[in-house]
């Protein structure tokens, strides 16, 4: 997922903004999706975006803050979720220096 994002400890991330990528991975059963092809026997990915994009909206100073938010926030949404990892990149962030991106990633279990 790309966002257009304000966070950043920086005056100027909040006011221009930069780009974050999030990339969700999840254990989930999908045993009987897989025998129906109907999308109420699954997770609707599409909820999981909504989710993330109003986490993104909320402006943070730390990706960390960030990250932890769409964690918790779709992890406890969804209970059929067994496991969750985010990873969850700033591109080009203001270090001095040409930098690709900073990413972490997050881990949660039941």
């Amino acid at each position: 997922m790309e966002f257009h994002a304000f966070h950043g400890v920086m005056e100027h991330e909040n006011q221009l903004g930069n780009t974050f990528l999030v990339s969700i991975g999840m254990d989930v059963n999908t045993e009987i999706a897989g025998r129906t092809d109907n999308l109420h026997d699954t997770l609707n990915y599409q909820s999981v975006y909504n989710v993330v994009k109003n986490e993104m909206i909320i402006s943070s100073k730390l990706i960390e803050h960030i990250g932890q938010r769409i964690l918790d926030s779709v992890f406890n949404k969804f209970p059929e979720i067994e496991t969750l990892e985010v990873t969850l990149s700033k591109l080009n962030p203001p270090l001095g220096g040409k930098v690709e991106k900073v990413t972490i990633e997050l881990y949660k279990s039941r």
